[in-house]
């Protein structure tokens, strides 16, 4: 019996396991994965999905601003394969759309097939003035208002806003000290 949780911080090695096997060795040189690279993801909005104390899935949402509007980025979302068609993708979205709305987010994007996400109410439509920073199928590029006119206006480039890790702050800190 599989369920979801929040992801705990001993969930790491297993989470980037199953984000390896489900996106293969190039996953870290797609377009999204520069607006995550050195960031914290949203806090609260980090999920498992657990069978037999196994990780099976994972569900992360990240802070951007896409065209100078505050949203989130789903994304990555990844099921194991033994696990797949389960219905257990489609839980952990909704579970984060509804905890993402209940924190008070009004927007969310991502690329992704858009024939999957129309169900949960993701359209081309509100995205459709915005661009990545870098290459994407525009006809992948969704984006889902939680609260109606969200996105209205947002116009221009998505970027990074989220929290960067303490440590690599620190780093940073150090290093503009020395120079």
């Amino acid at each position: 019996m599989a369920f979801i949780d929040t992801e705990k911080l001993f969930d790491i090695p297993a989470r980037e396991a199953l984000l390896d096997r489900a996106f293969g060795p190039n996953r870290r040189a797609k377009t999204c994965e520069r607006l995550r690279e050195g960031r914290l993801a949203a806090d609260g909005l980090s999920f498992v999905a657990r069978a037999d104390d196994r990780l099976i899935g994972t569900l992360r949402f990240w802070h951007v601003r896409a065209g100078g509007l505050p949203a989130l980025m789903l994304g990555p979302i990844a099921v194991d394969p033994l696990f797949r068609s389960m219905g257990l993708g489609a839980d952990m979205i909704r579970l984060g759309l509804d905890r993402a709305r209940q924190i008070g987010h009004q927007a969310v994007i991502l690329v992704g097939d858009a024939p999957y996400y129309q169900r949960f109410g993701f359209s081309r439509s509100l995205t459709e003035a915005l661009d990545m920073p870098g290459p994407v199928d525009p006809a992948r590029f969704l984006g889902l208002e939680l609260e109606p006119g969200a996105l209205a206006g947002a116009r221009g480039l998505v970027r990074p806003t989220g929290a960067i890790p303490l440590v690599a702050a620190e780093r940073a800190v150090s290093h503009r000290r020395a120079a």
